[in-house]
Parts: structure tokens; C-alpha cells; sequence
């Protein structure tokens, strides 16, 4: 496993590992179809082959302007190529800048021209869509995955072949250089670009694997894993984990063929999955057992209660199906296992949120009170109680401090905290073992049970304050509405952008949403406000479940209104509209998009 002893970037790791297995495959992609439709995943890559080739991709590059702090756009299919690019612009310290393809063209062309780009490597059809739509204009250094370069261009081949002898190419990349440029995936507004540092890599690699227990065996290989979000596969190598793309569009995963995922599945033996919560509901429709699969990773959204235990249903006894929370800009922030998730499932359908788990230490896990407006220090007095929801905040190793030329939503995003000095931690701990004798001493007698250390004010959940220097910390707001409750559990309750505020007082979305989606004939729900805040009217938007007819809607409105009677918290919700199909995010199909149908719903409303 990458450690932060180790040359701080996460190509580091290949070079080890071509040393010690050169022939071991470290990539999968399906390349061309058999007669029978399925992929013959006729191209690989072994350990050796990926850190040889991406040294001459580096070499190559460089000689042709891409070099250390080069920004680079990257419009590459799942392919080979696109993994040799990535860890060859890693190596160089260079910094690729990676944009879901499938957002709005508008949006897209923003994105491109914030990045600011040195260089745009793509596809030949993006590279039509850059000279057409005039993406990337700031980009001069132009390379094609093509076999042929217009004008101007040239073929990732001859980059490559004019690398190769060059030998290895690692950078002495710092951690606080800048990585990569991730861009959100919008669905809460035009994406931002997120500044990933080396550290925030490193790190990542660190906590997936302690939290998940990934390590690589004797025979050199922490199993294989089928990511369906291919970026994500960027981390198996460090982990010592073999990858197999999936025969689908990663920018549509609900659609994906669970008769494709299924044969790479028993092709190579995969015990490993990621997927978006829409991914999982295609395998868990497909009804088919998972005998080889060990561990479950799904993020990106809620996993609906259903797909939790259908899915388990289809596992191994022993397997693990896990549910990372956290976002692009800090990842993993919290976790909780399948067992447990289901174990809460009533107390979701009831209205109080949706159990996210427990802080990945050793990230400290705080919430505080709901303001939209930018906080610049931090302050102990932000915090809410436990039981109360507020927004959720982060500080963290993983968390990112930036968002690269949008300087007012970086304000908005991050707080700066005062780290504590040796003095300030070694005082603090003498207050909490003094303050922990004090509750002890109070009539236990010899063999009570230890009480555990309380948490101080301020000091979050997790491992506690650090005894840095004095210097300072990002703390990332995640923009995202929660609770702990008295088992130090976070609880998810909304986007903070997606709360409605009504004149009887504050609705969540998830702790609305779970309450009417266990109706049968429902397939989901989103609530939204229409009208100013603390005057607004909460709308129960209802997409109905596959071959309902429509002309069963007024019985199922009858019959929701009767279910929102039963709580106190949605007993308000007295509008509800029928939609045909919600919109949702490109990246994993599964966040609605509750400002399109907020504006749906307004226009609904006004015609009524």
C-alpha cells in the first residue's frame, strides 16, 4: 500500500509492483465483442507493461510541452490509454483535469475554460467537438488517441514511441503539489473543478484500504475488483488490486447489461465491486446470485433499503456491502456496512434520515448550525448538539482546500481552523482525563464499567484534535444536512440547498422521501419548495414504479396523502404531483435533480 513515507504521489506505486510481479495483469478492458455480443477483454495490461509504457507516455509527453504543472484536459474513453495517460501525466506531475463528458455543453464549456488548460488530450471525437464548440482555447499542446493527427495534433502513439528509453519518470512530486482537477459531477449547479493535491491521493489510497481491510496477499494481489466508475480504478494499483472495466457507458449506469457485468464477473473471478446506487439496482432487478463476490462498495447516493437487502440476498453469507459517504471533495468521510444499514431501515421509514455510519478515522466529523453564508475561521460555537440536524463539516487528510478559479465557492465550502500547538493538545488532554475522572468517581465502585473519553467542545468525532504546529487546517463544509445520535452515528438528512423552509418550519428531503417510498407502486420521491424561503409550499414530486398506469394516480395520491397523516413532520405535505421521469446526474444516475423539478413543480402549481 501507498504510505506517506513513500514518494508522495500514487504512480509511486507502480514501479514496485512491476518489480515484484511484472506479469501480473493490473487492467482489464473489454476491447472487441465475440459473436455472442459479450466482450472478449482482449486488452490488458500488466504490471510491468503499465509502468514501462506510462514512463514513455511521460517522456514523450514532455518532449512535447507537457511537463510538471502542465494543466491537461483528458477526454478518454475507459481504455488503456486512458489509464496509461493518467499515471503518466502523475509520474511527469503534471495535472490532468477530468470533466463528465455527458454534462450540459454549456456547463462543459465553462468547465474547460476555467481549467485553463495548457494541453487537451482526447478522443478524436473530442477533439471535433474542442475545433467545433471551441473548447479549451487556452489549450497549444494537442494529442489524439487517433491513429492519425489533423494539423496540429499529434497521435498519443508517436508520444509514446518518441518516449521510449527515456527510462523512469517519477517526479519528486511534494505533497501539497497540485495533483489533478476533478470536477464535480453539477448536480446542485454548474460542476466545480476540485484541486486534489498528491497528499489527498496518497491519503485516499490509505484510508480505502485500512477501512475496506485491502491488502495484497503473499501472491502479490489484493483481488480484483470491477469498478463501474473507472476514475475510481485509478487507486487499484496502489492497492495492489486487479482491475476489470466493465463492458458499459460509465456515464449511464442504470442502463448497464447485468448479463455483460455478470460474465466479467465469472470470467476473472471478480470479489470486488463499485458501482453507483443505480448500478446495484440493475444487478439486484437481474435477480442473479454474486457466488465470487466478497465486498460491495456503493457511493454516490442513498442505497435504497431494497436494493440493500435484495443485493444481500444474492451475496455470499460472509460478503460485505458497503456504503462510503462523502463527495468529491472529501472521500471517505463516513461508512457503514450493509448488516447495520438494514438494521436502521425502519427508523428511515419513519423519517429520521438515512444512517451514514461512522467517521473513517482519522477524520474529525463535526456539525454545525445551517447558514448559507461563507464562515471564515472556525469556531467551537458553530457546533450543534447531538440529536440536532445541522450541516456536516469535515477535517481531514482527505479533505480538499480549494476549488480551482472559483474563489467564492471556496469561501463558502471551507472554514480555516487553528490546528492546536503540542502545548494546546497536551492541555486539552489533561481538562478530558480530568473531566473523565470526575464523571468516574461519582459513586462507581471498584469494576464499573470505564466510562468512555468524552468529547470535548468542538473537538468533533474521530480521532480528536491533532498536535500539529500552529498551523492551520481546511475545514470542508459538505453542504449536506446530518445528525449524530447517542451511538455516535451520522445520520444524513438532505442537502443543505434542497431543504424547504415552510411557514410551520424546516423539511429535509431524506428524512421526508423514505416516509412515502415504501407505498409500492411508488419508485421514488423528491420534495421540493416552491416559493421564498420561510414561506415556501413542500411538493412531494412522485415518479411512479415501472408498469404502474397512470390512471391509478388519484388512488395512490388518496393513499399518500393518508401515509403523510400518520407522521407529525410530513403531516404539512398536502401537494403532491405526479412526474413521468426524474431528472438525475450524469456521473452515478442516482442524485435527483430537485432544482429542475422545483422549477417543474412551480410551474404545476401556478397552472392549478
Amino acid at each position: 500500500m501507498v504510505g506517506m513515507t513513500e514518494s508522495c504521489n500514487i504512480a509511486a506505486a507502480l514501479p514496485r509492483l512491476a518489480a515484484e510481479h511484472p506479469d501480473r495483469i493490473a487492467i482489464r478492458c473489454p476491447g472487441r465483442r465475440g459473436a455472442d455480443g459479450l466482450a472478449r477483454y482482449d486488452l490488458a495490461l500488466t504490471h510491468a507493461q503499465l509502468d514501462a509504457r506510462s514512463d514513455a507516455i511521460a517522456a514523450g509527453l514532455a518532449r512535447h510541452g507537457v511537463v510538471r504543472g502542465s494543466r491537461a484536459v483528458v477526454m478518454v474513453r475507459p481504455t488503456p490509454e486512458f489509464f496509461l495517460l493518467m499515471f503518466a501525466l502523475f509520474k511527469a506531475g503534471a495535472v490532468p483535469v477530468l470533466v463528465d463528458p455527458g454534462i450540459d455543453r454549456r456547463a462543459l464549456r465553462q468547465c474547460l475554460d476555467e481549467a485553463q488548460p495548457q494541453a487537451f488530450i482526447g478522443i478524436p471525437l473530442a477533439h471535433l467537438a474542442r475545433r467545433l464548440l471551441g473548447w479549451a482555447r487556452s489549450a497549444r499542446i494537442h494529442v489524439t488517441t487517433g491513429r492519425y493527427a489533423w494539423p496540429g495534433e499529434v497521435t498519443l502513439a508517436r508520444a509514446e514511441r518518441d518516449g521510449e528509453g527515456s527510462g523512469p519518470q517519477l517526479a519528486a512530486t511534494a505533497p501539497d503539489d497540485v495533483a489533478a482537477i476533478l470536477f464535480t459531477s453539477g448536480s446542485t449547479g454548474v460542476p466545480k473543478g476540485v484541486v486534489y493535491r498528491h497528499r489527498h491521493f496518497v491519503a485516499q489510497v490509505a484510508m480505502l484500504g485500512e477501512a475496506f481491510g485491502i491488502t495484497s496477499s503473499a501472491s502479490g494481489t489484493g483481488g480484483v475488483n470491477l469498478p463501474t466508475f473507472p476514475p475510481f480504478a485509478l487507486f487499484d494499483p496502489a492497492l495492489g488490486v486487479t482491475s476489470v472495466i466493465p463492458d458499459m457507458d460509465p456515464t449511464r449506469p442504470a442502463s448497464a447489461d447485468p448479463r455483460k457485468l455478470h460474465d466479467a464477473i465469472a470470467r476473472f473471478g471478480v470479489d470486488q465491486l463499485f458501482g453507483s446506487p443505480a448500478l446495484m439496482a440493475v444487478l439486484a432487478r437481474c435477480g442473479q446470485p454474486l457466488p465470487t463476490i466478497r465486498r460491495v462498495m456503493s457511493a454516490g447516493a442513498p442505497v435504497p433499503a431494497e436494493v440493500v437487502a435484495t443485493l444481500r440476498g444474492l451475496l455470499p453469507d460472509d460478503a460485505q456491502f458497503w456504503t462510503p459517504y462523502g463527495a468529491t471533495e472529501c472521500l471517505p468521510v463516513a461508512l457503514i456496512e450493509g448488516r447495520e444499514l438494514q438494521a436502521t431501515r425502519e427508523a428511515t421509514e419513519r423519517g429520521a434520515g438515512t444512517c451514514v455510519g461512522r467517521p473513517v478515522a482519522p477524520n474529525v466529523v463535526r456539525i454545525i448550525r445551517i447558514d448559507d453564508a461563507a464562515i471564515e475561521r472556525w469556531s467551537d460555537d458553530l457546533c450543534v448538539a447531538d440529536g440536532e440536524v445541522g450541516e456536516i463539516t469535515v477535517a481531514g487528510p482527505t479533505a480538499t482546500d480549494g476549488y480551482f478559479n472559483r474563489d467564492a465557492q471556496t469561501r463558502l465550502a471551507k472554514i480555516e481552523e487553528l490546528a492546536l500547538t503540542p502545548t494546546l493538545s497536551r492541555e486539552r488532554e489533561r481538562e478530558r482525563e480530568q473531566k473523565q475522572g470526575y464523571e468516574q468517581g461519582q459513586g462507581q465502585g471498584q469494576g464499573a464499567a470505564v466510562v468512555p473519553p468524552l468529547p470535548l467542545a468542538g473537538e468533533g468525532r474521530g480521532e480528536g484534535p491533532s498536535a500539529g504546529g500552529h498551523a492551520t487546517r481546511t475545514v470542508h463544509r459538505m453542504g449536506d444536512l446530518g445528525y449524530f445520535d447517542a451511538e455516535g452515528r451520522l445520520w444524513f438528512c438532505g442537502r443543505k440547498s434542497h431543504r424547504v423552509e415552510s411557514a410551520a418550519g424546516l423539511l429535509y428531503t431524506e428524512q421526508v422521501e423514505p416516509v412515502f417510498n415504501v407505498h409500492p407502486q411508488v419508485r421514488r420521491t423528491a420534495l421540493v419548495g416552491v416559493g421564498e424561503r420561510g414561506m415556501q409550499i413542500p411538493v412531494l414530486c412522485v415518479e411512479l414504479a415501472e408498469g404502474v398506469a397512470t390512471r391509478e394516480w388519484p388512488r395512490i395520491e388518496s393513499e399518500l396523502r393518508a401515509i403523510a397523516g400518520q407522521h407529525p413532520h410530513t403531516a404539512g405535505i398536502v401537494r403532491f404531483l405526479r412526474h413521468k421521469r426524474f431528472p438525475v446526474d450524469i456521473r452515478h444516475n442516482a442524485k435527483i435533480g430537485r432544482e429542475k423539478l422545483a422549477a417543474w413543480a412551480a410551474k404545476q402549481l401556478g397552472s392549478l
